[in-house]
């Protein structure tokens, strides 16, 4: 196949590792790492998955800890700054928090109080949107500080989970369906 005309799908299919049964019995993980390691997978899918919203932001935040590698080339591709959304403890200065329900448990996520200003546009880029807890309360943490969220941007939806629905009128773009 020649990798120029190699689309995102297959581009993601050859360069990530499906790990069976893992973090459990029954489940097949995708591991993006191998696609982070990739100088084209990187650069391919940070230009997709923010090329939805181009123009429409002013900085791109990363949710813990993929997220992060998102986040930062995005950031860096687009020419704008990027934020973190931590788990709980993990900022040193005056957060706004929000707990949440994952598939397996439950969360906190953190963002410091005055890393946007209000009327910020931030685009939310993950690795994977799964039930929508993770992303959920990230978007409800930014609209806490007064940030407008115009986005959200995963590599993979895992659609049967339903985590889009429970995103509500949030503008959602994945690269790869599983």
């Amino acid at each position: 196949m020649n990798i120029q005309r190699e689309s995102i799908t297959e581009l993601l299919d050859r360069l990530s590792e499906v790990v069976p049964d893992y973090p459990s019995a029954g489940i097949s993980f995708k591991d993006l790492t191998p696609v982070f390691a990739d100088a084209v997978g990187l650069r391919r899918i940070t230009d997709a998955v923010i090329e939805p919203f181009s123009g429409q932001f002013d900085v791109i935040a990363g949710l813990e800890a993929r997220g992060f590698v998102m986040a930062a080339a995005a950031a860096y591709a687009s020419g704008t700054g990027m934020v973190t959304v931590r788990k709980a403890g993990k900022l040193p200065r005056p957060v706004h928090s929000m707990d949440y329900t994952l598939e397996y448990g439950t969360a906190t996520l953190e963002l410091h109080r005055d890393d946007v200003a209000p009327g910020t546009r931030v685009l939310i880029l993950d690795d994977v949107l799964a039930t929508g807890g993770t992303v959920g309360s990230a978007v409800k943490l930014f609209e806490m500080a007064g940030a407008q969220v115009v986005g959200i941007g995963v590599v993979l939806e895992l659609s049967a989970l339903g985590g889009r629905g429970s995103l509500g009128a949030n503008k959602v773009h994945s690269l790869q369906l599983v």
